[in-house]
C-alpha cells in the first residue's frame, strides 16, 4: 500500500522564520508561545565607526575637553583680576585699633591736633583723628565736655547748635555722639561739621573719634558714618 503524500507546511507570516502549526521541536520548547509561532526577531544589526575615523573622533573630543577647561581657567583669572580691591586700613596701635579708609581718602602723616595718635581724610574738607580714650562712667557726660573742647578749638563758629546726641554701637563697640554744626556770618566759610564720638570696646581702653568737615553734606556724613562703623580692635 502506498504510503499517502507529505502534507505541505503552512507559509509563514511575512518577515518571521518561524512556523505554525506544528508541534515545537526540542530547542523550541523554552521560547514563549509567539516566538514558537511567528519566529524569534533578527537582532538588530550594529553600525559601527569605521576604523579610519576613530582617531580623528577622539582627538576631537580631546580638544573640545580641553577648549573646555582652558575656557574655565581663563574666566576664573578675569574674575580674580577684575575684583576690586579691598578697601584700605589704618593701623593705629596706640590707639589699638584699625579703621577703613573710604574711597579718595588717606591717612594722614600727622594728626592736626595734639594727643591724637592717627588721622585720615579726603585732603579737601574732612578729617577723622582717633586717640585712646579714658574710661568714663557717664559716656554721655564725657561727650559733651569733648564736644565743647574740639567745637571751640576747631569751629570758631558764630552761631553753634547741638543736631544729634544720641548712643550709638558699632563693630562690638558700645558709646556716644554728639554732633555740632557751626554756622558763620562772613560769605566765605560754610557751614561746618563736627561730630565726636566715645567708644568701649572689650579688652581696651575707649576710643576717642574726632570728625571735623569744612563742608556739611550727606555725602561727607556718609563718609564718617563708615569709618566710625568700621572700627575694629587690633
Amino acid at each position: 500500500m502506498d504510503e499517502p503524500p507529505p502534507r505541505a507546511r503552512p507559509p509563514a507570516a511575512p518577515g518571521w522564520a518561524g512556523r505554525a502549526g506544528w508541534p515545537a521541536s526540542p530547542a523550541e520548547e523554552d521560547l514563549p508561545p509567539s516566538a514558537r509561532w511567528y519566529g524569534t526577531p533578527a537582532a538588530p544589526s550594529r553600525h559601527r565607526i569605521p576604523r579610519g575615523l576613530r582617531r580623528p573622533l577622539l582627538g576631537l573630543l580631546a580638544l573640545a575637553v580641553c577648549a573646555g577647561a582652558v575656557a574655565g581657567a581663563v574666566l576664573l583669572v578675569v574674575r580674580v583680576v577684575s575684583a576690586p580691591p579691598p578697601p584700605a586700613r589704618v593701623a593705629d596701635p596706640a590707639a589699638g585699633v584699625g579703621y577703613p579708609l573710604p574711597a579718595g581718602w588717606r591717612q594722614g602723616a600727622l594728626p592736626p591736633v595734639t594727643g591724637f595718635t592717627s588721622a585720615a581724610g579726603n585732603g579737601r574738607d574732612v578729617t577723622v583723628m582717633v586717640r585712646p580714650g579714658e574710661p568714663a562712667a557717664d559716656p554721655r557726660e564725657a561727650v559733651t565736655g569733648l564736644a565743647d573742647l574740639y567745637s571751640r578749638l576747631l569751629l570758631h563758629g558764630d552761631e553753634v547748635e547741638v543736631e544729634d546726641d544720641r548712643a550709638v554701637a558699632a563693630g562690638g563697640w558700645t558709646g556716644h555722639s554728639r554732633t555740632l554744626r557751626a554756622e558763620y556770618r562772613d560769605v566765605v566759610n560754610r557751614p561746618a561739621y563736627l561730630r565726636v564720638v566715645l567708644l568701649t570696646g572689650p579688652g581696651g581702653d575707649p576710643v576717642v573719634v574726632v570728625a571735623v568737615a569744612e563742608s556739611d553734606d550727606p555725602r561727607v556724613r556718609g563718609e564718617i558714618d563708615q569709618v566710625i562703623a568700621g572700627i575694629r580692635r587690633e
